[in-house]
């Protein structure tokens, strides 16, 4: 059996990145993409020169605006991004049909039987950056590994505009010295505990068990136990019998109230939509609304609102604020994760309609 070749590709700010290949003139500005710091606004993302004041994602417009007065705020334009994200996939495209995408401007390539640069997965991601940064005017990063976990870690090793490659004969090495920060998952208050118990490292963590690990992190802990071994036997999802369609956002800062929560809704929703546009047009008919909240802790909880009436606009942006609004109060507990989608019917082709966007 062939080792796999796996790579993690994860664009750059990629809103703010469009923003300023569309406006030369925002280059060097620290700008941030998202609400109006008077208006319950939340940052969808941020230019690096916006990182250096301290401004991130997810946090509340006005608070970012206190740490960079100069910061140029621009609203998204989630219709754009999507255009880029299509023509990102293109480029993917040919060299893999093995995609599997987490988000607009993130997503896997297993281009373990690919035969472009004489079959060098370290060829094909330096290849595929340089097309996307002449042809779209962006920059990418990229990791290269034999599995999932190890290329999504490497392709943040040498942001911005970096690749990074974990060979297969130095797992053991890179992961023994790899702080248990950067798994996947890994929030403030798992490290905090892993911390406690005396990891730093997935070195440290190789001194677990997978019973005491699950026994202290439930389910996680086989996660954790596997990834600390550099090991991690996921496959690149490329189809799914599609019976929902959702987004989600896991937040670098939790979100620790509900305006911050509420503020997220216009963002998820306009991806949302976009989505459904396309998968709609085939057809199928919303038959729910459910939202998803995760807490920092890992527990979460979902909420679902059975749409009865054919005719009823289900991309409603006060509908799922609300519903978010009373799945986060079932806990009160900060989040780090925001989901929001539809279920889909199985019965007889429907008439589609025009989604309203924003």
């Amino acid at each position: 059996m062939s080792i796999r070749k796996i790579i993690h590709c994860d664009c750059d700010c990629f809103y703010a990145a469009v923003e300023i290949r569309d406006n030369p003139l925002l280059c060097g500005l620290p700008i941030a993409v998202g609400g109006a710091p008077n208006s319950r606004g939340v940052i969808a993302t941020c230019s690096y020169e916006a990182r250096q004041y301290g401004v991130r994602s997810a946090m509340s417009s006005a608070r970012a605006a206190q740490l960079c007065p100069d910061l140029v705020f621009i609203k998204p334009n989630i219709a754009k991004y999507q255009m880029v994200s299509q023509a990102i996939h293109g480029i993917f495209k040919q060299y893999t049909d093995l995609i599997e995408p987490l988000s607009l401007d993130e997503a896997y390539l297993d281009v373990t039987d690919a035969p472009f640069c004489s079959g060098s997965a370290t060829l094909m991601a330096e290849e595929i950056r340089t097309k996307i940064s002449r042809q779209l005017g962006i920059t990418i990063s990229a990791g290269v590994a034999p599995n999932k976990f190890l290329a999504k870690v490497a392709s943040d090793w040498n942001k911005p505009d970096g690749l990074f490659v974990v060979r297969p004969e130095e797992i053991g090495s890179f992961v023994e010295r790899l702080n248990v920060s950067k798994i996947n998952g890994v929030g403030k208050v798992t490290q905090s505990k892993l911390n406690q118990m005396g990891v730093d490292t997935c070195g440290d963590l190789q001194a677990f068990s997978e019973a005491e690990l699950t026994q202290a992190f439930g389910q996680y802990g086989k996660r954790l136990f596997s990834v600390a071994r550099g090991v991690d036997n996921r496959p690149i999802q490329t189809h799914r019998k599609r019976k929902s369609i959702s987004v989600e956002h896991t937040y670098s800062k939790d979100l620790v109230s509900v305006d911050l929560i509420t503020g997220c809704v216009p963002v998820l929703m306009s991806e949302l939509r976009l989505r459904c546009e396309r998968k709609l047009a085939q057809g199928r008919q919303v038959v729910k609304r459910f939202v998803k909240v995760k807490f920092y802790d890992f527990t979460q909880t979902t909420l679902e609102h059975k749409i009865d009436n054919i005719d009823e606009d289900w991309d409603s942006n006060r509908v799922y604020s609300s519903l978010l609004e009373a799945a986060w109060a079932r806990e009160k507990k900060a989040v780090r994760l925001l989901g929001v989608g539809v279920r889909l019917g199985d019965g007889e082709v429907v008439e589609s309609r025009q989604l309203s966007l924003l």
